[in-house]
């Protein structure tokens, strides 16, 4: 159990990282014998609930919570949210050991994804954390334009952002980015004639 929680945090530290939020590179590479032995130490998992802010933006910071029962339900999840609501922090993951319900789903998260003001709160499953997909060989690099790259990109090519390639908000890598509807991610990918190949795909 402890090997796989390592693993699995050890990829949302990376993640974090990759969303432009200011991670300590220790906890990234904290020895699995030293992780296993904090947590031999603990009964639930509240311990490893992470609190990091945006590198150009203190303000704007992310909570990640890890619930202790392998099912979660709506309170454990509105829970959370009464807690980020007092820390004022907008953004929240779960990162849950089974699917959750879908009334949970449903009901819970998207009470709070449609309160105005921005809030925000993501899942994850473990198993889509044990490995960093974006490592992975087959997997081009992204980078996320700005929404001034975005209306240069679109004002160079003279086109709208309908007629560009579309990237499904549920895509693997476009949730391990954290990405918005409406965003344009560039794909660079290796190419045996030009070096490389880039293409850009809007969010959908």
């Amino acid at each position: 159990m402890a090997e796989r929680v390592y693993r699995v945090r050890r990829t949302v530290h990376q993640m974090l990282r990759d969303r432009g939020y200011m991670v300590d590179q220790a906890d990234i590479d904290e020895k699995e014998e030293v992780f296993a032995e904090k947590f031999a130490g603990h009964s639930n998992r509240d311990w490893l609930t992470i609190l990091v802010q945006k590198r150009d933006n203190p303000t704007d910071q992310i909570f990640v919570f890890w619930p202790s029962d392998p099912r979660v339900g709506v309170k454990p999840i509105q829970g959370y949210h009464e807690k980020m609501k007092q820390d004022e922090v907008k953004r929240g993951i779960i990162i849950v050991q089974q699917v959750m319900t879908n009334f949970a789903r449903e009901k819970a998260l998207s009470e709070i994804n449609n309160m105005a003001g921005g809030w925000c709160m993501e899942w994850f499953l473990e198993a889509e954390l044990l490995v960093n997909i974006t490592e992975h060989v087959l997997v081009p690099h992204h980078q996320l334009l700005s929404k001034e790259e975005k209306m240069i990109l679109l004002k160079k090519y003279r086109m709208k952002e309908a007629q560009l390639p579309r990237m499904q908000l549920q895509d693997p890598v476009s949730r391990y980015y954290g990405l918005s509807r409406g965003q344009v991610v560039r794909i660079i990918r290796p190419s045996e004639t030009a070096g490389k190949y880039v293409t850009y795909r809007l969010v959908v």
